[in-house]
């Protein structure tokens, strides 16, 4: 019997056209997201973060001010680092423990 050719049922340019589209809209979409996400960041750190008011501070008060935020960047920068470190440790040690096991699972 022979073998009776098939048309596909879409056409090669049809099939592009409909792929471009997708990407389209993919891209479309994801523009959307990152500034839907701009935005929430935004509206977070409102909300979060009160406004410094330095004017009519003196030098000494500039000076202390200075310090006192200098403080607080270190402890968010050493909790960051704790963050990062544990992740970080967690990850190392499921790989050895992977290792380890007779199936290497």
């Amino acid at each position: 019997m022979p073998e009776v050719e098939r048309k596909p049922k879409i056409t090669a340019s049809r099939k592009l056209l409909l792929k471009s589209l997708m990407l389209a809209k993919a891209k479309e979409e994801w523009e959307q997201e990152q500034v839907d996400k701009q935005g929430e960041k935004e509206r977070y750190l409102a909300e979060r973060i009160t406004p410094l008011h330095t004017s009519g501070l003196s030098y000494s008060q500039l000076q202390d001010l200075c310090r006192e935020l200098h403080e607080k960047v270190d402890i968010v920068d050493e909790e960051r680092y704790d963050f990062e470190a544990m992740s970080g440790m967690e990850g190392r040690k499921k790989m050895f423990d992977a290792a380890k096991s007779p199936t290497g699972q």
